[in-house]
């Protein structure tokens, strides 16, 4: 309805127009709400208006309907009561260490774990005083000897990051409670969907982690184009100490980036287990190529784990269990870095780049010895090559690793 005509200057008419579009507006996607500012009705409602506990908006930072919906959503999708984004899954490792850990404190890490949490341990955490060691991530008995009075914070991983070992969460995790610390996993493997990470023993919640960090990036998002994470909690005092941390920091995600992941989340289940079950038929072929010493797939019975996965993963209702969609392969060290890297420049289909989760597969060689700090007798000698299987055909993707594995080995 056309307004009545206005005194003022049509510059300042576009600028304060008075139109208002009526509410109850209902569509399969929440509307996008993007702001810095926010208007208050008057100046008391400035000064009670409180942002923490979600009842009120008050800057663009602390969040607006749009990132609400997102962090419920994801809060259900991991069975946490809080969820905070931020603006990637390294941002919420670092901002769970920084709001966690003071001047004396220590940590402790899988040494199979993300690289980038890794070096932030060993480069700005270390700086502040924080100091960390790495214990076998397949050996709760080295985890539990490695605790020590200053011992503040554990970190878990499962499955570890490239390598892929399978640890005993279940394990670890009650290591943690009787030692009385908190433990923090990088869930973005198992993606709220291959197991529950605050119900471990599917009884309700009587062993979880603490916290959850998700790298959104990843499967929620699933087209290899959004940079966002996610931190989510049970204990309602615990995320207050997060979330004061993560303003004080200002911490922020995009609007559009967050409507990218809301589209993308009702098929994100779907997408997983398409991942998921090529993937395995790829690492199984793999496994019978000449020149492959061995192949890392937690669904794979000799691969490192592989128990604890099946006890974690594997339910009544889902025997067959959820393993993602990533693999990696030793190349037997007889063969040269210079054929393995022909034999990732040879592939077609795969695209050489970082990250997983996207519709296109990828592959990157890895130069294992640099990324570990303790021997390890579950991985194998040889030049590592992990894939990350995208949404192509299983057989077109077959066809692809054949000709680079005769292109590179004469396989």
């Amino acid at each position: 309805m056309t307004q009545a005509p206005s005194s003022k200057d049509i510059v300042t008419e576009l600028i304060h127009h008075g139109y208002q579009a009526p509410g109850g507006f209902s569509a399969p996607q929440p509307p996008v709400c993007k702001a810095s500012t926010v208007f208050f009705p008057n100046v008391a409602a400035m000064r009670d208006f409180d942002w923490k506990d979600k009842s009120a908006y008050t800057y663009g930072l602390h969040g607006t309907p749009t990132s609400y919906v997102l962090e419920e959503r994801i809060a259900s999708l991991e069975g946490a009561q809080q969820c905070l984004l931020v603006p990637s899954g390294l941002a919420a490792i670092a901002t769970v260490s920084l709001s966690l850990l003071k001047t004396g404190d220590e940590m402790l890490l899988p040494d199979n774990a993300y690289g980038p949490n890794k070096a932030l341990a060993e480069a700005e955490l270390q700086q502040f005083g924080i100091t960390h060691r790495y214990f076998d991530p397949l050996d709760p008995a080295d985890l539990a000897a490695k605790i020590t009075p200053k011992t503040k914070l554990v970190w878990l991983e499962a499955p570890g990051s490239v390598t892929l070992e399978f640890p005993d969460l279940i394990a670890q995790v009650r290591i943690c409670r009787e030692r009385k610390l908190l433990c923090a996993l990088d869930n973005t493997w198992g993606a709220g969907l291959a197991f529950p990470p605050f119900d471990l023993l599917r009884d309700g919640g009587s062993l979880g982690v603490d916290v959850c960090v998700h790298a959104l990036t990843k499967y929620p998002s699933g087209g290899g184009d959004v940079l966002m994470g996610s931190i989510t909690t049970r204990d309602q005092a615990l995320h207050m100490r997060l979330k004061l941390t993560h303003m004080r920091i200002g911490f922020g995600v995009g609007m559009n980036d967050v409507e990218a992941v809301l589209r993308a989340l009702p098929s994100m289940a779907l997408r997983y287990h398409a991942h998921d079950r090529v993937t395995r038929e790829l690492a199984a072929w793999s496994a019978t190529q000449p020149g492959v010493v061995q192949v890392l797939h937690p669904a794979l019975a000799d691969s490192p784990g592989h128990a604890m996965w099946k006890a974690l993963c594997c339910t009544e209702e889902n025997p067959s269990g959820a393993a993602a969609g990533l693999f990696s392969v030793l190349i037997d060290p007889r063969h040269t870095q210079a054929q393995v890297d022909q034999f990732c420049d040879s592939l077609a289909l795969f695209k050489i780049g970082y990250s997983w989760g996207g519709p296109i597969s990828l592959v990157v060689p890895y130069e294992l010895p640099s990324m570990r700090s303790l021997p390890s007798s579950s991985v194998k000698p040889g030049t590592l090559v992990r894939f990350s299987i995208g949404l192509e055909s299983a057989r077109d993707l077959r066809a692809d690793l054949a000709q680079a594995f005769k292109a590179a080995f004469g396989a």
